[in-house]
């Protein structure tokens, strides 16, 4: 009776400290950072030749995911921007900020700097 007891009671409490740690976990996930470049382009050749093929590397590299790139941006209201868009994801604006000013990411500028004026922000994701 006694071995059963203890069974059980460790049971319970084996599951009650799961889920608390769960709850713990769950809580301390924060959402990730979008990193949006606008790219003012004069020459969309040499962007995509010369400075695409340095810069995603980079991203990758710090830890960011490539979500989209458009020259072209389609309208769905109003008119469409006349910048080439691209958006990355990241886990903390700390992260963008350690790859912005990484001397790979900024070799990558030295480049792309010939070729677009650039906007670079961050949008924060939301909470899932």
């Amino acid at each position: 009776m006694k071995t059963q007891f203890v069974a059980t009671l460790s049971l319970v409490v084996g599951a009650v400290l799961g889920a608390g740690a769960i709850q713990v976990l769950h809580a301390q996930t924060k959402p990730p950072v979008y990193q949006v470049s606008l790219q003012e382009v004069s020459d969309a050749v040499a962007i995509e030749k010369e400075f695409s093929p340095l810069a995603r590397p980079t991203v990758r590299a710090h830890g960011g995911r490539p979500l989209a790139a458009s020259v072209n941006p389609m309208a769905i209201e109003g008119p469409a921007p006349k910048f080439r868009i691209v958006i990355n994801q990241w886990d903390s604006v700390e992260k963008v900020r350690e790859w912005f000013n990484s001397s790979d990411y900024q070799k990558a500028r030295g480049v792309g700097n010939k070729y677009a004026k650039f906007q670079i922000f961050v949008v924060q994701g939301l909470a899932q």
